[in-house]
C-alpha cells in the first residue's frame, strides 16, 4: 500500500538526516493520503530505517497497516492534518538552531531577504505543551501562519506544509535562517526587515522564482 509515498516519505527522511536536522531517531516526516496518514515509526534509527517500515494510520490513529508502532507524535501530525485543510505533509525536529529559539522562548524575526522570501513572516512560537498527545497540535494551531512553520517552546519545531517537498524545504531553510538570525544577534541589534519589503520579498519569491 503506497509504495510511491513511501519511497518518498524514505528520502525525506534521508534529506533530514542530511542536513543535520535529525539525529539518531529524533524527528519525523508524514504525509496525507486522503483519509490516510504514512507516518515514520516510533524509535526507528535512520541508519536502519526502510521505506517498509512506515506505518499506515487513520485519522483517528488507528493502524491500517504496518508491523511497527507509529511515531509518538502521530497525535500532533493527525490533529494538524484534520483542522487545516491545505496540510499534506507535517515534519517535526529538533534541528540545532530552531530549538535554540525555541529554549530561548523567542520567535525568530525577519532578519533577511532568504526568510522573508520563504516564510514572509517572523516564525513563531507556541506556548509550552506536552508531548505524545492533541495539545502540540492544538498549541500550533493558536499561532501557525502563511509560512506553515513553528518553533515549539522548549521543543524543536513543527513544519506544515502543502506537499513532502513543500514541507522539506521550510525544514532546510527554517534551520539556516535560525542560524543567520542567532549569529547575528550575537555580533549586534540587528533590525527586521520592514512589513511592507517582507510582503513584497515573499510574493515575488512565491511567483517569480524558480522554473514556473
Amino acid at each position: 500500500m503506497y509504495e510511491k509515498e513511501r519511497k518518498e516519505l524514505y528520502n525525506a527522511h534521508l534529506l533530514l538526516e542530511k542536513y543535520g536536522l535529525v539525529a539518531y531517531t529524533s524527528g519525523n516526516v508524514s504525509v496525507r493520503i486522503g483519509d490516510h496518514v504514512l507516518i515514520k515509526p516510533s524509535g526507528v534509527p535512520y541508519t536502519e530505517l526502510k521505506p517498509e517500515d512506515f506505518v499506515v494510520v487513520d485519522l483517528e490513529g488507528n493502524v491500517i497497516e504496518g508491523e511497527k508502532k507509529p511515531s509518538v507524535d502521530t497525535a500532533t501530525h493527525l490533529y494538524l492534518y484534520k483542522h487545516l485543510d491545505w496540510a499534506k505533509s507535517v515534519i517535526h525536529t529538533h534541528s540545532t538552531f530552531a530549538m535554540v529559539w525555541a529554549i530561548l522562548e523567542k520567535s525568530i524575526p525577519v532578519l533577511c531577504t532568504a526568510h522573508a522570501d520563504v516564510f514572509g513572516e517572523e516564525i513563531p512560537l507556541t506556548e509550552y505543551a506536552p508531548v505524545g498527545s492533541e495539545a502540540i497540535g492544538k498549541a500550533v494551531l493558536k499561532v501557525i501562519g502563511k509560512s506553515g512553520a513553528v518553533l515549539l517552546r522548549k521543543h524543536g519545531v513543527m513544519i506544515v506544509g502543502t506537499s513532502v517537498d513543500d514541507a522539506v524545504k521550510k525544514a532546510i531553510f527554517l534551520e539556516e535562517v535560525a542560524k543567520a538570525a542567532y549569529f547575528a544577534t550575537l555580533a549586534g541589534k540587528p533590525t527586521p526587515l520592514p512589513p511592507d519589503e517582507v510582503d513584497r520579498l515573499y510574493n515575488q519569491y512565491h511567483t517569480k522564482y524558480g522554473q514556473k
